[in-house]
C-alpha cells in the first residue's frame, strides 16, 4: 500500500497489514473504552454505619419509652449516621491484552486512511515556541481540529499547541485510542510512520 504525501505527487510505501487492516468497531470501542476507564480516579469515599465514629451505646432502652427502638446513634436513619450503600475506592481498570491493543491502533489507522483523516508530511516544525506560526502550518495543511503526531520530541512544537484547544502534540510512544478517534485529522510525519509501522509490525 503507498500513502501520497499531503499537498504532493510523491508517495511512501507502508505495511500493508498496519495501513490496510479490516475496521473492527467492537475493538476500538473496547478500547476506547478501556483507555477512558483506566484514566478514572476511583477515589470517591462514604462513610458507612461501622466507619463514622461513636454509637457505642444504645441511646436508650429497648422497651417503655415511647420511641422507636434505637440500637445506634449512627443508623443510617439518623442525622450524621452512615450512608447505606456507601461509595468505596475502586479500581476501574479494564485489562487489555497487548495483541488486542496492537490490533485495535492497527484498525483505527487503517479507517483514518481509507476516509482520508490521515495526512502524511515530510516534516512539521516552528522556527519559535509561537501559536501564530504553528496556526500558520496548519492552515497550510488545511486542517483545524487535529493532532499532530511527531518522530522527535520537539518542545518548539509542543509549546506551540499548548494554547490551542482543538490540536495536540503527541510522540508516537503517547499514541493513544482515544485521541486517534477524537479529532477530525491525524498529522503524521514520515519518520513517525516509520516508527508506527516498527512498532506494530
Amino acid at each position: 500500500m503507498d500513502l501520497q504525501l499531503h499537498n504532493s505527487k510523491e508517495t511512501i510505501a507502508v505495511s500493508d497489514a498496519v495501513f490496510a487492516a479490516d475496521y473492527k468497531q467492537s475493538l476500538v470501542h473496547q478500547l476506547v473504552t478501556a483507555y477512558m476507564a483506566t484514566g478514572r480516579a476511583g477515589t470517591k469515599a462514604q462513610k458507612n454505619r461501622s466507619a463514622v465514629r461513636g454509637g457505642g451505646a444504645k441511646p436508650w432502652r429497648q422497651k417503655g419509652t415511647g420511641r422507636a427502638r434505637a440500637g445506634t446513634i449512627r443508623s443510617p436513619i439518623w442525622r450524621s449516621g452512615g450512608v447505606t450503600f456507601a461509595a468505596q475506592p475502586r479500581d476501574y481498570t479494564q485489562k487489555v491484552n497487548r495483541k488486542m491493543y496492537r490490533a485495535g491502533i492497527r484498525s483505527i489507522l487503517s479507517e483514518l486512511a481509507r476516509q482520508q483523516r490521515l495526512l502524511v508530511v515530510d516534516d512539521i516544525t516552528v522556527d519559535a515556541p509561537k501559536t501564530k506560526q504553528l496556526i500558520g502550518k496548519l492552515a497550510e495543511l488545511g486542517v483545524s481540529k487535529t493532532l499532530i503526531v511527531t518522530d522527535t520530541g520537539d518542545e518548539k512544537l509542543y509549546l506551540s499547541a499548548r494554547n490551542l484547544q482543538n490540536v495536540e502534540v503527541s510522540d508516537v510512544a503517547g499514541l493513544n485510542p482515544v485521541n486517534m478517534v477524537r479529532y477530525e485529522h491525524v498529522v503524521v510525519t514520515v519518520g513517525s510512520v516509520r516508527a508506527i509501522e516498527e512498532w506494530l509490525s
